[in-house]
This record gives structure tokens, C-alpha cells and sequence, in this order.
């Protein structure tokens, strides 16, 4: 079996310019940034959702903003503590800690409420504009976790295992990151695209969405340490389950409304 078990031995740094150090975790932002970006502008363009062409760097600046500062502060609240309330300087340091997808996710709300309001069109729309994209974005997140050797799982007896280079116990674990993002990325992404492909009302993609992450995150996490700072907090539960447990509850309870009542009558499009 040890003869299939991988060493992690990626370099989380991709190049380095005198003091400026471009990781591959920002690179994989980047990307998923870019590739949402032409996707969005090519839906505009052929009119599959609301938002105009012209309006697409908009929405996606918004959003960008959004994932950003929402990612890191929502880490900082969620899971770097007082140490960062009291010296609010070390928000800016991204180099220690990360982004929260919980946090990222308040912020691409609001994203999407100044967006629509500015617009005057529905935040349902822009919300199912987007939605489809989202899990790209997770995907290549969790990329840039796996490069990082970071947020990795449990040990393992499997040929699958890896063997990260912060574990000091030296032991192959689950590749948690790549488990995530088989379910966060290519499924949801998958499940989603099949919904929109047959027809949806509005609201459905991040209904959808909203369980479906809810349900993937909090079975990863059984297998997935949690941060060394915070660990366990009742059993096994772990921070990001309780992070996900809003989401279940609120995308169950959406999905049904969705199932059991009438869709709206059709209104004149405003474009």
C-alpha cells in the first residue's frame, strides 16, 4: 500500500518578484474570476438571463469585492478570534488565515442586492445568473487548498491517502480538498446545469444550490480536520457544519416552496 500513498510536495508558491509572492491559491481565484466573467458575458450575449452585456464587468467587480472582503472577514469572525479584533491590522495579512466561503457568501448577497437595486431588476434573476458559476469558483478553490497542503482530512488506510508536509505526524490522509471539490464544484455544477438546461423558475439555481453545498460541506467535514485554533466544538461536530446548518435548513425549506407552489404569471420582460 505504501508504494501508492503520494508525498505532498507542491510549491504553494507559484513565482516570486522581489518582495511580491504570487501563490497558486490566488491564481486559482483569478481563474475562476475569469472564466465566470466570459461565461457571464456570453449569456448576456445571448440572452439567457437578465443582466445586460454591458453591465456584466459591473456585476462581476461586485462580486469580486464581495467574495473578497466578505471571504476574509467572515474568516476572521468565524475563525481567527479575538487575536484579529484586537489588532484589526492583521485582517490584511491574507497570508495568515484564508477566506471563509460562508463569509464570501454573505458578501456576494449583498453583491447581488446592490447590483439588482441599481438595476431595478429582480435579485432572484441576478442570483440565478450567477449561481451556475459559483461551483467553478469552489473548484478551483479547493485546487489552491489541495497546492497549499492545507485543510486536509483524517488519516486513512486507503492507496488514496497523501502525506501533507504540515502533518507531523507524517501519516497519508484524506484529500479532503480534492473531495470537495469533486462535490462542490462538479456536481453542484453538473446538478445545476442539467436544472437550467430543462427550464427553472426563478430562484431555483440558488435554492438549489444553497442545499446542495449545505449537505456536501457537512459530510466532508466528518472526515475533514477541523482548524487546529478552533477544533472540535460538541463531538464531532465541527464549525463548518454548524456554518452549514442554516443552509440546509433554509434551502430545504426553499426547494419545497418552489415544488408545491404555482410558478408566477408571466410578466413583460423589461429588457
Amino acid at each position: 500500500m505504501n508504494g501508492w500513498i503520494y508525498t505532498h510536495n507542491l510549491n504553494p508558491i507559484l513565482f516570486e518578484l522581489g518582495p511580491i509572492r504570487v501563490g497558486w491559491y490566488g491564481l486559482m481565484y483569478a481563474i475562476s474570476f475569469l472564466i465566470g466573467y466570459f461565461l457571464l458575458q456570453r449569456d448576456a450575449r445571448l440572452g439567457r438571463i437578465v443582466v445586460e452585456e454591458k453591465d456584466v464587468p459591473n456585476l462581476t467587480t461586485y462580486l469580486i469585492v464581495g467574495v473578497v472582503v466578505g471571504g476574509r472577514l467572515g474568516w476572521v469572525i468565524f475563525y481567527g478570534g479575538m487575536p484579529y479584533l484586537l489588532e484589526p491590522i492583521r485582517i490584511l495579512q491574507t497570508w495568515h488565515g484564508g477566506m471563509s466561503f460562508h463569509g464570501g457568501l454573505i458578501g456576494v448577497l449583498l453583491a447581488f442586492w446592490i447590483f439588482a437595486r441599481s438595476r431595478r431588476v429582480s435579485i432572484l434573476s441576478v442570483a440565478d445568473a450567477v449561481t451556475l458559476y459559483v461551483p467553478i469558483g469552489l473548484f478551483f478553490g479547493r485546487i489552491g487548498n489541495f497546492i497549499n497542503g492545507e485543510l486536509y482530512g483524517k488519516p486513512t488506510d486507503g492507496s488514496w491517502g497523501v502525506i501533507f508536509p504540515g502533518d507531523r505526524a507524517r501519516a497519508p490522509r484524506h484529500p479532503s480538498q480534492l473531495y470537495e471539490a469533486l462535490l462542490e464544484g462538479v456536481v453542484i455544477f453538473v446538478v445545476l446545469w442539467l436544472i437550467r438546461r430543462h427550464g427553472h423558475r426563478p430562484g431555483t439555481l440558488p435554492a438549489v444550490f444553497t442545499l446542495l453545498y449545505g449537505l456536501a460541506r457537512t459530510a466532508v467535514e466528518f472526515i475533514r480536520l477541523p482548524d487546529a485554533d478552533i477544533g472540535y466544538l460538541w463531538g464531532p461536530i465541527t464549525m463548518g457544519q454548524v456554518l452549514s446548518l442554516p443552509l440546509i435548513l433554509v434551502g430545504s425549506i426553499w426547494v419545497l416552496f418552489l415544488l408545491v407552489t404555482p410558478p408566477p404569471a408571466n410578466r413583460p420582460s423589461k429588457r
